[in-house]
């Protein structure tokens, strides 16, 4: 696991575990198998490494798991980081078909208010680039 500066420098967080190897989704490869968020940094980024890598990494070819962590900007009364990893779940539920391998929740989630706070097309460069 690497952490990096800004891991610190904010403690709501969403973060993204990758795998070495693309996961066959039904409708098609990714490398994403997590999507979480947290409010005590990257503490709680560094143990749920420990307890999702536990179940993750006895998968069929994936020997690594990357967590990547990332921010968004802060709003008056709204929890962007909810918003922005719920976000990210039903955009990555709409492109692949399903949530990411690692996550239980989201799969019946719709859409509320999260696409007046994130475009479609910067959900969509945010999974292309991590997956």
């Amino acid at each position: 696991m690497v952490v990096h500066r800004a891991a610190f420098r904010d403690t709501k967080l969403v973060y993204v575990g990758r795998a070495n190897k693309r996961i066959r989704y039904p409708w098609g490869r990714s490398r994403i198998v997590y999507i979480g968020t947290t409010t005590k940094g990257a503490r709680r980024v560094a143990s749920s490494a420990a307890r999702k890598g536990e179940d993750l990494l006895f998968e069929h070819g994936i020997w690594e798991v990357e967590f990547s962590v990332m921010t968004c900007s802060k709003l008056r009364s709204v929890a962007t980081w909810k918003k922005l990893e719920r976000a990210l779940l039903i955009k990555f539920r709409e492109t692949y078909g399903a949530v990411p391998q690692g996550n239980f929740q989201g799969k019946k989630i719709r859409w509320h208010d999260e696409k007046s706070y994130f475009s479609d097309k910067r959900l969509d460069a945010i999974l292309q680039a991590l997956g």
